[in-house]
């Protein structure tokens, strides 16, 4: 009798490849430990070679192990490709995105309905933060995928849109009034910090930071206050505050290009899927 690769053998097989731990890997499968212990040592029987090698850390795979994963992945792939669409449900599953405040408010209403629309039993969980905090979510793999701003002169990604910083204020506020120039702005690693800090030097112009948030919120409070200038991406500027980069008193400031990254070298379907949606949509928004 002929054996085959049953699909949930190979997928909790896959599951296991990437948390490294039976125990962890049950947990996410909804099984006991034993059950996959024994759907491991079936799959193990049927290829007739070891896939994994305990350690005191857990399990690491074995060099059959690395090959059939190759193997596995591409086969649930298509499987899940293909039950999706005679099915007609989409995919299913959850994502932890992460996405800086400013791109969120714009941007996810809109990229987050028409996703559901075509896979309504896929969750986005969206994490909101600066670009670094972002990236070291995704070194640390809490997030599956994150949308994370660049210099424009310095690419280090596929750059899908452009975004043009600017200085807001609120209406009546002039620049020239105040010397040194109160700003409130994001982390001290993030863009819109670094631009500001950095043209108002090139410029000769003092400033002071009058108050620090990775929140976008607490940025646009203070600047509705009367407090303070801030620099945002020009989607983001609320209807209630002003763009004042044609104010003589402040120096130009540069763009910013939004790229995709992973947490993985080979995403989960459902995370690439949710990318190529990104990639899609959001220049046209």
């Amino acid at each position: 009798m002929s054996l085959s690769l049953e699909i949930e053998l190979l997928r909790s097989f896959a599951v296991i490849a990437e948390v490294r731990a039976l125990s962890r890997a049950a947990e996410r499968i909804g099984r006991t430990q034993s059950a996959l212990s024994q759907q491991m040592k079936r799959l193990e029987d049927i290829v007739d070679q070891p896939l994994f090698q305990r350690t005191g850390r857990g399990v690491v795979l074995t060099n059959p192990g690395e090959r059939l994963l190759v193997h596995a992945q591409r086969i649930l792939r298509l499987h899940d490709e293909a039950m999706a669409d005679l099915c007609g449900k989409g995919l299913s599953g959850s994502i932890r995105f992460g996405c800086p405040d400013d791109y969120a408010a714009v941007f996810l209403p809109s990229l987050l309905r028409q996703f559901s629309s075509q896979h309504p039993h896929a969750l986005v969980e969206v994490v909101c933060g600066p670009t670094p905090r972002l990236a070291e979510q995704l070194k640390k793999r809490a997030l599956d995928l994150a949308m994370l701003s660049l210099p424009e002169d310095k690419p280090g990604g596929e750059v899908i849109r452009r975004q043009q910083l600017v200085w807001i204020g609120c209406p009546g506020m002039d620049s020239a009034h105040y010397d040194p120039l109160p700003l409130a702005l994001s982390d001290p690693d993030t863009l819109d910090h670094i631009a500001a800090c950095e043209a108002l030097q090139r410029a000769g112009r003092a400033y002071r930071i009058a108050y620090a948030s990775s929140s976008l919120a607490g940025l646009t409070a203070l600047v509705r206050s009367g407090q303070a200038f801030a620099v945002i991406t020009q989607t983001a500027v609320p209807a209630d505050l002003c763009v004042l980069n044609a104010d003589a008193g402040l120096p130009a400031l540069p763009g910013v290009g939004i790229t995709l990254k992973f947490a993985r070298e080979r995403p989960s379907m459902l995370t690439s899927a949710f990318a190529e949606h990104i990639r899609l949509t959001l220049p046209l928004l």
